[in-house]
């Protein structure tokens, strides 16, 4: 893959921010009465390697005017060192447009997460590429990489054309592509068959396809390793196969990759990864890690994967760096990681957890 040179933006990330609420001390969410707030998203998730790491990502989203949701979501955007561009929607009355709310039990021990997203009137379900100029975007400013989420291309009929004029613009000013597939059932209801069109669209226009088995067989019909059996491990070649029919398929794109996960407990997971380049295979075979807060180590893993592309390094090391980034993400508070610097995510790889004085 050929990195476009002179470019104002590493990454650009089209998104739809939200908050999310989290129990102090690994409690219930329904028995506690103390939370943390921060700004959240799949996608912005996504592109905080690469801010925190310091290259120049921007946030394409949406915003509720004078909310003091907005106020946090932009300062948190701020502080891992993104900017962003979106217009500002009136609440108009109290049913009006609002930010997402996330309200994530991260599990302990033998209790597992829960999760329960509450998007009623989400100001991001509004996206239009009408309310930007794609032309300056990608065209006078450019961007390296653009990366979209099946999230934000299943939200609403507005943000799978959204998702939809991005690609293509993207592609048409050399732009790479990053798709993360990103399946939700419920996001799907009732728009199967106008989704699977939209989704395969934009795969064909990708330059690097992520997903699990099931991303890649609800969103693309691709057949998938069979439910069940005696562990990930044992289905290595079943997911190479699969990935082997995507890439003819999708004979445009370059990269592809998935992750593997084993469950012990909420705070011991099994991680691993594939990612196919060229000819290319780079598997690493599940780890344990230990998990203080597992969501978000998904996001983790693009998020470092993509800053392995934007360094221009090797592939093997895109896995890696990729695989170490979602297993640190895993010991944060946050769904996002935030690397003090490469040092620290490669100490991850590297089983190297002693103190660093």
């Amino acid at each position: 893959m050929e990195l476009k040179q002179n470019c104002k933006y590493a990454m650009i990330i089209p998104t739809s921010m939200g908050i999310r609420l989290t129990p102090a001390n690994n409690q219930p969410f329904h028995t506690s009465d103390t939370f943390k707030i921060q700004a959240t998203s799949a996608e912005s998730n996504v592109g905080s390697v690469s801010s925190f790491l310091g290259l120049d990502v921007k946030v394409l989203t949406a915003f509720v005017k004078d909310s003091p949701i907005s106020h946090i979501i932009k300062g948190d955007l701020r502080a891992r060192g993104m900017t962003f561009e979106g217009p500002e929607f009136e609440q108009d009355n109290p049913w009006g447009y609002r930010h997402q709310i996330n309200m994530a039990d991260s599990g302990w021990g033998s209790r597992g997460p829960r999760v329960q997203n509450d998007r009623a009137g989400e100001v991001g379900r509004a996206l239009n590429v009408k309310d930007f100029d794609l032309d300056r975007i990608f065209g006078k400013e450019g961007a390296q990489i653009v990366h979209l989420s099946g999230l934000i291309a299943a939200l609403s009929q507005e943000t799978t054309q959204f998702c939809l004029d991005i690609a293509r613009k993207a592609k048409a000013n050399g732009t790479l592509v990053s798709f993360d597939l990103n399946h939700r059932a419920s996001f799907w209801t009732g728009r199967e068959e106008e989704l699977h069109n939209s989704f395969k669209e934009i795969a064909s226009l990708s330059d690097i396809l992520i997903g699990n088995e099931e991303d890649f067989q609800l969103c693309l019909g691709i057949e998938g390793p069979e439910a069940g059996g005696q562990g990930i491990d044992s289905k290595i070649d079943s997911f190479k196969e699969m990935i082997e029919r995507i890439k003819a398929a999708y004979p445009n794109a370059s990269a592809f990759a998935t992750t593997l996960r084993e469950v012990e407990s909420a705070n011991l997971h099994k991680w691993g990864a594939i990612v196919h380049e060229g000819s290319n295979w780079h598997v690493i075979k599940p780890r344990d890690i230990g998990v203080y807060d597992r969501i978000g180590g998904g996001d983790g893993f693009v998020g470092g994967m993509l800053y392995g592309v934007l360094k221009g390094w090797e592939s093997e090391k895109w896995a890696q760096f990729g695989w170490a980034s979602g297993a640190f993400t895993a010991t944060l508070f946050t769904d996002y990681a935030q690397p003090a610097d490469e040092d620290q995510i490669w100490s991850v790889w590297k089983g190297n957890a002693r103190v660093k004085r």
